[in-house]
């Protein structure tokens, strides 16, 4: 089993959250967040920074605003790992810069705490 998680738009999280439904995927956690991602960083400026420039330094420390996110966790045996990731990224894709990142990490077991089961037979089974 795995768990997809994904940094998503907040305007997003309603269509994110219908369409895992409409794929059988209805167990989830979302989670208010602050990020950015490497598209709101000037490169060169960061280069500059890097390399010890003070001016550099000052000018990113202006441009380092984080920006309010959605964070999604979904936890789904393996085979429906790539269902789930598609569904994720149908669902968010605009082909602009913020649009999201998704990980995808192993998870060692799941178990319901109201009836003691373990395993895959915890999760959606779509």
């Amino acid at each position: 089993m795995k768990e997809v998680m994904a940094m998503i738009r907040i305007n997003m999280i309603n269509k994110t959250k219908k369409a895992l439904i409409d794929v059988g995927v209805s167990s989830m956690t979302a989670m208010e967040a602050l990020g950015r991602g490497k598209g709101l960083v000037d490169l060169t400026l960061l280069k500059g920074a890097e390399q010890g420039y003070e001016e550099a330094i000052a000018q990113l420390g202006q441009s380092g605003r984080l920006i309010p996110k959605r964070a999604i966790s979904v936890v789904v045996p393996d085979k429906l790992v790539l269902k789930t990731v598609k569904t994720i990224i149908n669902a968010n894709q605009t082909g602009k810069s913020g649009d999201g990142v998704i990980w995808v990490m192993p998870i060692m077991d799941s178990l319901s705490v109201r009836t003691g089961e373990n395993g895959d037979k915890v999760l959606d089974d779509f």
